[in-house]
């Protein structure tokens, strides 16, 4: 689960227990083979028979999801055939408001070094000490890598065109469109909605390559080829459940960890999740855990910073829950804990790759005034130069004021009141053709604000803080530039880029020895995590302690054939 940047819709873990929107799951006999006993008709017809409309069939574990009136809900819950039915709960992608790359950051975040690729989340959880011994970036022979194990992202899909996944990738799933394209978009008449970037910037974690990265569209102060993941020789398997707002659907998930095993994978990556918990679906996760073949399910915490893990994060011991720390290894003030929490996984400011173009940088450039900015979500990419003219709230297209002309200009309106597409809107028909959005929140910084949604009228739209607004507005009439280009990778946070760490992690594990079952996996794991607190051992808020890929990986290879008996932490 992460921390939604500022690319995503808000996707923060909220309350849906109870909400039918996505209809009811139901479970029935298996030793009825679905038929029901009094009018030997199968649910799904039962289901149509009701007016109602089936969603999804998922064989394997005798369910059917459905969308039903009320009333014939209660009437299914009769049939003797029917073991339960449950509402299809809503699941989210864990993450939160990110800011985006800043060059104040860049001191902070700096990836270079005797590596560049090699980010802080990397090195923190000891990746390439696994696999370049010698940190001269290149692949130490015979090291694991991952190579050889499957890894299912289980998220909002992927960016087919980025270079840092396009090697690694097998096959995939979409179960939100129902298809085999699993790409974090949508198509809807004619009008292509792109993602927020979250299930690429997961996977990239997991297994971006060595060298291939886009060749330079990166913040200040990052190696222009990108990034690497923990694992960069593991397999890519992709399962798109989250639409292009971070939301989905209980059924969805279910039948995407059943994929996901039918396909062979060693792990599901599940950077989502929702506040209460689905019999149904952990009865799933159980399945695909249990026996030789088993997967381990890594799945994120929850970004609610309270005592109570999410799920599937929680369904313990068939799910690792993962929580986040900052790069100094202390844990983040969002990442939710309890007792079932397993590791925890470096989860500030990660950096990674996203769908390819949508991250943006942003300037505001003044002779002799230097300004820091934020792009708004969804803003407009390129450059204009032009007069700047005071438009206040932004309130109507007269707002300008006689300053306005078609030749255009740059607004400069101040935050407050109306919705920020609204101000934009306003402004752009009055002739703008930059909008710079002053804040009015002190300890704010420049802001983290959205344009609510992609619109191709929109012009390059950045906000500023308070003091720069301040500044600004004794320029007025002074020719300023706005800038805002497309980058290919960005930082984000949330106990959604924690879970693709440690995902990484036992893929390494995996491959060094594939002989193992998910349960000796998920106990080297946890035996080998660096626990950094005052008191040893487990405790809620950092599990087993920050996962290290070396001592886990040594440890696999000391147990015997198969593994032998589970290494107790």
């Amino acid at each position: 689960m992460s921390l939604p940047s500022t690319s995503t819709a808000a996707s923060a873990l909220r309350s849906d227990t109870g909400d039918t929107a996505d209809g009811v799951i139901i479970t029935y006999k298996p030793q009825v083979s679905a038929k029901s006993l009094a009018a030997s008709e199968d649910i799904a017809t039962a289901v149509e028979r009701q007016g109602g409309r089936v969603r999804r069939r998922i064989p394997n574990m005798n369910v059917v999801s459905a969308h039903l009136s009320p009333a014939a809900i209660e009437a299914l819950k009769l049939r003797p055939d029917v073991v339960s039915v449950t509402p299809n709960r809503r699941v989210h992608a864990m993450g939160l408001p990110t800011p985006p790359p800043l060059a104040s950051w860049q001191g902070m975040f700096s990836t270079q070094g005797s590596v560049g690729e090699y980010t802080e989340g990397l090195k923190l959880v000891q990746a390439p000490q696994v696999w370049d011994a010698n940190n001269d970036g290149i692949i130490d022979p015979g090291a694991p890598t991952g190579e050889g194990v499957k890894v299912c992202v289980i998220d909002s899909g992927w960016d087919s065109k980025h270079p840092e996944l396009k090697a690694a990738f097998l096959k995939g799933k979409d179960f939100v469109d129902n298809d085999d394209d699993p790409s974090d978009q949508t198509v809807s008449q004619g009008t292509v909605t792109v993602g927020g970037g979250h299930g690429t910037h997961v996977s990239a974690t997991i297994l971006a390559q060595f060298g291939p990265g886009t060749g330079g569209r990166v913040a200040p102060g990052e190696d222009p080829n990108g990034v690497v993941g923990v694992a960069p020789g593991a397999s890519l398997l992709v399962a798109r459940v989250l639409d292009t707002n971070g939301g989905g659907s209980t059924d969805d998930v279910i039948a995407a960890v059943d994929w996901c095993h039918s396909q062979g994978a060693r792990i599901a990556s599940l950077s989502l999740g929702a506040p209460d918990s689905s019999p149904v679906e952990q009865t799933m996760f159980e399945k695909v855990w249990d026996g030789g073949n088993g997967m381990l399910s890594i799945a994120a915490s929850g970004n609610d910073g309270k005592r109570g893990i999410s799920y599937p994060a929680g369904y313990m011991p068939s799910v690792m829950a993962v929580g986040a720390v900052d790069m100094q290894g202390k844990i983040a003030a969002f990442s939710q804990y309890g007792q079932e929490l397993s590791v925890v996984g470096p989860g500030v400011g990660v950096l990674s790759a996203t769908v390819l173009g949508l991250a943006s940088l942003s300037s505001v450039t003044v002779p002799s005034l230097p300004l820091t900015s934020s792009p708004l979500t969804y803003t407009a990419q390129g450059s204009y130069t032009g007069r700047l003219v005071n438009c206040g709230l932004g309130a109507d297209r007269a707002a300008c004021g006689a300053a306005a002309t078609c030749e255009g200009f740059v607004a400069y309106v101040d935050r407050g009141d109306l919705f920020f597409e609204e101000k934009a809107r306003n402004v752009i028909q009055a002739g703008a053709r930059a909008v710079i959005i002053g804040n009015n929140v002190e300890d704010d910084g420049d802001g983290t604000f959205t344009l609510g949604s992609a619109n191709d009228h929109w012009v390059p739209t950045v906000s500023v803080s308070m003091a720069s607004g301040t500044a600004l507005k004794k320029l007025i009439g002074q020719e300023v530039t706005v800038n805002v280009t497309g980058l290919d990778y960005q930082r984000e946070s949330g106990t959604s880029m924690a879970t693709p760490h440690v995902s990484g992690v036992a893929a390494l594990v995996f491959s060094a020895r594939p002989d193992l079952t998910a349960a000796h996996v998920r106990a080297v794991l946890e035996k080998t995590a660096l626990d950094d607190t005052a008191v040893p051992g487990k405790d809620e808020k950092y599990g087993y302690g920050l996962v290290q890929a070396v001592k886990a990986v040594q440890l696999a290879r000391s147990l015997p054939p198969g593994g032998g008996p589970l290494p107790l932490p």
